[in-house]
This record gives structure tokens, C-alpha cells and sequence, in this order.
């Protein structure tokens, strides 16, 4: 079995910046327990699972290695991830990591399934363990934030954003989980939300952010109507969506900028 290993600093800050700031409203998929409201408490017990799918995983591959896809069932990767209550933990509180994880499970199951060379799936292992760990030191991290009362509690029913920043990194959050869906292989539900976020978030920051700029407006709206639906139905690799969707947010930012110096100009007038 593997060791704990810490995920470098820089991966550290981007999880501060990210993981702790946007994703407060972050919802899981279906219930979730409340251990994700007291993560410190059960920090052990997400340690001693991530060396528990550590050490299922590598069973599984090792099943392979010694007698091949039929000696196999590349299905409990997946059932091994959805036993641990870690599962929702990440899920809650860094979306990107979750989605590496399901994009790792995939890896290797899917190179079981077609009889892959075992260096292959070796290969894609080790990528699912590292995810393993870095979501673990996600969490850790999230858990020391949540002590110091600067990350809210996780909200199991979703609230509606009021201000259009909030709406902003509302459409973010979950242009996060479309790439997550995706790699759960979930495609139909990742073009339902793109769609649904489309029609229930961009939709009502269109007006006023066309009044800015017009040309950002249109970039957005090929983004949602055409670019990101045709990667996620063109069955592009996971990587390839990700870099969709990371196009799509550094716009986001922009209008978001955007909108918030208006928004300061308009307060100044009066």
C-alpha cells in the first residue's frame, strides 16, 4: 500500500483560491451525509478510505494482471468509489479533483474492458491514485477552513444566487460539473446542464451584459448553444472538454468584471 503523499504548494494555492472560495454551493448529486459539515471530525476516516480504494483498486488491477479481463469485474472500481463517504466529501468541496477521479476510474476500467496491455492500466492507476491523494489534501485543506468558520456549511437544497457575481460563479460551479458528469459518463445529464444553465443562469445577466459588450455576449452563447454541447456529444476526450469549459470560464470572468464596475459606476452616480 501506498504512502500518504503531500500534494505540492502551488497545487495547495489553487485549491485556496478555488476549492474554498467558489465552492461553498456546491451540490452534490444526491444526499449527502452532514459529515461534510464537520470535515475535521472525520478526517481519519477519509484517510483510512482513500487508502482502502487505494488498496481495492489496486485488487482489481491485479486480478487483471494475473488472469485477464474475464477473471475481472472492472464494474467494482465504480461501486468501490460510491461505497465511501469521502466520495461526497470531494465532491462538495472541489469539483475539478472529483472529475479527475471519475476520469482515472474510467481509465482504468475502460482499458480492463477492451484488454488493454497491463502497463497500460498500470498507467492509468497510478493517474487515479494521484487524484486520490490530491483530493484527500483538498479536503484537509477545506477541513481547516471550515474550523475557522470561512467556508459555509454545504447546502443540500440550492439557493438562488441574487446578485449577477453570484449568478456568475453560480454558471461556473457548474460548467465544473458538467466536466465531472462527463467523466462519470453521464452525457446525456452534462448536455441537460449546460442547457439548464444556459436557459436558467446566462440567460438572466444577458441583457445587462450586453450593454457592456455585445461581442462577449455572442462568444457565450456559441460556448453554450454549440461549442461545449458538440464536445460533450462528439465524445472528446475528457481533457478536451475541460479546456472548453476553462475557455468558457476565463470569459465568465470578464463578464464578471465587467458587470461589477457598471454596476459600481451606476452606484456612483447616485
Amino acid at each position: 500500500m501506498k504512502s500518504f503523499k503531500l500534494i505540492p504548494s502551488a497545487l495547495f494555492l489553487s485549491l485556496t483560491l478555488s476549492s474554498v472560495l467558489f465552492s461553498q454551493t456546491a451540490l452534490a448529486n444526491g444526499a449527502i451525509g452532514d459529515h461534510v459539515n464537520h470535515m475535521q471530525d472525520h478526517l481519519k476516516e477519509y484517510t483510512e478510505e482513500v487508502h482502502w480504494l487505494v488498496k481495492n483498486f489496486n485488487s482489481v488491477v491485479d486480478k487483471y494482471e494475473q488472469g485477464g479481463k474475464k477473471a475481472t469485474d472492472s464494474d467494482q472500481l465504480i461501486e468501490f468509489w460510491e461505497e465511501v463517504d469521502f466520495h461526497s466529501a470531494i465532491e462538495t468541496q472541489y469539483v475539478p479533483i472529483y472529475a479527475s477521479i471519475w476520469q482515472g476510474i474510467y481509465g482504468v476500467k475502460q482499458n480492463i474492458d477492451k484488454g488493454a496491455s497491463i502497463d497500460i492500466v498500470r498507467r492509468e492507476q497510478d493517474k487515479l491514485n494521484q487524484a486520490l491523494w490530491q483530493a484527500l489534501g483538498a479536503v484537509k485543506l477545506a477541513a481547516q477552513y471550515q474550523q475557522r468558520g470561512l467556508i459555509k456549511n454545504i447546502q443540500t437544497t440550492e439557493v438562488e444566487p441574487t446578485t449577477a457575481p453570484e449568478v456568475i460563479e453560480d454558471i461556473q460551479t457548474r460548467l465544473d460539473r458538467v466536466v465531472a458528469k462527463y467523466a462519470e459518463q453521464l452525457t446525456e445529464v452534462a448536455v441537460t446542464l449546460v442547457h439548464d444553465t444556459y436557459l436558467q443562469r446566462f440567460e438572466g445577466i444577458e441583457g445587462a451584459l450586453i450593454e457592456q459588450d455585445a461581442n462577449l455576449v455572442e462568444d457565450l452563447e456559441k460556448d453554450f448553444n454549440v461549442t461545449l454541447p458538440q464536445a460533450l456529444q462528439g465524445k472528446q476526450s475528457v481533457d478536451q472538454v475541460r479546456q472548453v469549459v476553462a475557455s468558457m470560464k476565463q470569459k465568465l470572468n470578464r463578464a464578471k468584471k465587467l458587470l461589477a464596475d457598471a454596476e459600481a459606476s451606476r452606484k456612483s452616480v447616485f
